[in-house]
């Protein structure tokens, strides 16, 4: 017998040997069964059992591991686990600690789906900054699903009733099916060179992962990113994830949600524009009162650079009089300038001074009459002109006594 069967041990002890020896025992297994009991706890990990028809076994998938999955399992799904086989030794139930789980009979589907994805994340596809901002108000949206399916009628619902202001732009298509890659591809060039629409949204109701297969196609991933039109994936429901909607720019949980997050309230863009026009009417208001305010202030500065017209005439009437009285005065003096020089000319005048008992002699030489001044310019047997007060005569002198002393 071995070493552990000849020594007395306690329980703790012989589970904790049991699954160290599980341990050695068992790598990494494969196994295929029915989830039951299914629970997500709080703490991020997930408890169930896997079963089928002849026995069961309990597992455990931490948080770190099933972020990877792709969709949250349930009660009743099959599902195939790669695990490590142990104990959980409090209790003594042996269980599976698993590393990936993905959907029964899916396993080549699956593989393909994690290499695909890993690729288009290293080249950058996934990220953030590449991705386009989602119009708050679209001028029209496009849709693009099966004119058959169920999700367009909801989505063509919730579009009505949350917008229906907004225009709707169909492209049909397959969306299920080894043709509906390359037609969801075609559509999307339709909307690129139609350029008719803001948002398009990429829409599909559940299924399994055979249905949603379509939208994990590596071109239509590449399309997808260069389309210059934002788009809005909705496939399948919310624990259902393709490679559309990690590329799309915006993922919706479904084709509602889509819809949802393409299209604002009307009554919400209404209160929208009321608070825009409450606010422009506020500016406005305040814009008038300060323009206002202004032409007070000119008008007031007006007033002090221009008086008033009664003070205004006032003062042209005081300059008025200021004016006539200078000129007056300026006549008086003219006149009173004008009577001295006229006296002082009449005093200069040649006649008063015949009046008074003078007069003037003229010689006459060559027809020109001149002034004697001299006693020497008479001449005897010559004619000379004696100017008088009031009248003249010629006179012929017949002899010239002179004395020069007076």
């Amino acid at each position: 017998m071995s070493e552990i069967s000849r020594e007395i041990l306690s329980v703790g002890d012989l589970n904790r040997a049991i699954a160290a020896s599980l341990e050695d025992r068992f790598d990494t297994v494969w196994v295929s069964g029915e989830i039951s009991n299914f629970k997500a706890y709080d703490s991020g990990h997930w408890y169930f059992s896997l079963k089928d028809e002849e026995g069961q076994i309990r597992c455990v998938m931490f948080r770190g591991r099933n972020g990877q999955v792709g969709f949250m399992p349930q009660s009743g799904d099959l599902v195939e686990v790669s695990a490590n086989l142990g104990m959980y030794v409090p209790r003594g139930d042996i269980q599976l600690t698993i590393q990936t789980l993905r959907r029964a009979g899916m396993g080549g589907l699956y593989e393909a789906f994690l290499k695909l994805k890993a690729k288009l994340a290293k080249e950058g596809l996934f990220d953030d900054e590449r991705k386009r901002e989602i119009p708050t108000h679209p001028r029209s949206i496009g849709i693009i699903t099966s004119p058959q399916a169920a999700a367009l009628k909801d989505v063509l619902s919730t579009l009505a009733r949350r917008a229906p202001h907004i225009p709707i732009v169909i492209y049909p298509t397959l969306v299920q099916g080894p043709d509906a890659p390359a037609g969801i591809i075609a559509a999307l060039k339709a909307a690129e060179k139609e350029n008719a629409v803001d948002v398009i949204l990429l829409v599909r109701g559940g299924g399994s992962i055979e249905d949603l297969w379509a939208f994990n196609d590596e071109q239509l991933a590449y399309a997808i990113t260069q389309s210059p039109i934002p788009v809005v994936s909705g496939v399948g429901h919310e624990t259902d994830f393709t490679i559309a909607d990690f590329v799309a720019d915006l993922r919706a949980p479904t084709p509602t949600g889509a819809a949802e997050l393409a299209a604002p309230r009307r009554d919400q863009m209404l209160q929208e524009l009321d608070a825009i026009m409450q606010a422009l009417l506020q500016r406005i208001n305040q814009r008038v009162e300060r323009e206002a305010q202004t032409l007070d202030q000119l008008a007031l500065r007006l007033s002090h650079a221009l008086p008033n017209p009664d003070r205004m005439r006032e003062q042209i009437q005081g300059w008025q009089q200021r004016l006539n009285q200078a000129w007056s005065v300026r006549m008086e003096n003219w006149k009173r300038n004008q009577t001295h020089y006229q006296s002082q000319l009449e005093m200069l005048n040649p006649q008063r001074t015949l009046e008074r008992g003078y007069a003037v002699i003229l010689s006459k030489e060559k027809d020109q009459l001149h002034a004697v001044r001299n006693p020497d310019e008479l001449k005897t047997k010559q004619s000379f002109q004696i100017k008088l007060a009031e009248g003249q005569a010629e006179v012929l002198f017949e002899e010239i006594l002179r004395n020069r002393s007076l």
